[in-house]
């Protein structure tokens, strides 16, 4: 069995964390730190992310079962789980799946819901790189522009290249992403509830979560609350660091 890479941090209370689509455990640091002053915090990198393992079939399933593996393998029980974005639909399907398993969920600016596919330029731009050619990253970046205009959107994205022996590569698994990015847009198809404590944070700039998805949000977590985070957008965790991490550490204590 092969296990997603990770990184373990402070004592206490479980918590893990999951990444969205194109990163890494590397972009909830600003999460993980400050948690792991009273919880154990486990970052995870998703399959075909990061430092995990490739592999071509990305069904919410799969994925739920790889952290399910890794909790297994570091004798955690029972924990909670916070999801960013894709993440966060790998957060719900585990508790959806193995409720037992899960604590306290977290859902960061995303619904359990099918989404238009809405990062095919992005896609398209990062498999445009030809690195046998490319020798910075800000070279990178100038190819990159002609698909992503917001230069902060092309910085995060830029974090999947690394520097090897004076060459740039990709350290995510980017054809196996391409190939499953449909899957990666599917919306939860069981009647399964968590019933346990939930809570969805929003990005008041963001339309990931809309009023049109509450019923379903209702349907499968009925325990839910939510919290809309005012002037941040989708990486609303990077953009108000200080005020999700408060909205997350007084859910998880209350």
């Amino acid at each position: 069995m092969t296990l997603l890479n990770f990184q373990q941090r402070g004592s206490g209370p479980d918590l893990i964390l999951i990444h969205g689509l194109l990163g890494s455990l590397e972009n909830l640091a600003m999460i993980a730190k400050p948690l792991s002053e009273q919880f154990t915090v486990t970052s995870v990198d998703v399959r075909n992310h990061g430092s995990s393992f490739a592999e071509n079939n990305m069904d919410y399933q799969v994925l739920a079962q790889d952290v399910i593996n890794l909790m297994d393998y570091l004798n955690i029980e029972k924990s909670a789980v916070l999801g960013h974005s894709m993440g966060g639909k790998i957060a719900m399907q585990l508790a959806l799946n193995r409720s037992h398993r899960v604590e306290k969920l977290i859902v960061a600016d995303i619904a359990p819901v099918e989404y238009p596919a809405h990062h095919t330029h992005i896609l398209n731009g990062l498999q445009s790189l030809d690195l046998n050619q490319l020798t910075s990253r800000s070279q990178a970046d100038k190819a990159l522009s002609e698909y992503v205009e917001e230069a902060g959107v092309r910085q995060f994205l830029l974090r999947n290249l690394s520097v090897e022996q004076g060459k740039l590569r990709f350290k995510c698994h980017l054809d196996n992403i391409v190939n499953c990015y449909p899957q990666i847009m599917t919306a939860y198809q069981g009647s399964e509830q968590f019933t346990a404590p939930t809570i969805f944070i929003k990005g008041g700039n963001s339309d990931y979560i809309l009023a049109e998805h509450k019923t379903r949000i209702n349907e499968l977590f009925p325990n839910a609350k939510a919290k809309i985070i005012q002037g941040a957008g989708h990486w609303l965790h990077a953009e108000k660091t200080v005020a999700f991490n408060k909205i997350v550490l007084d859910f998880l204590l209350s």
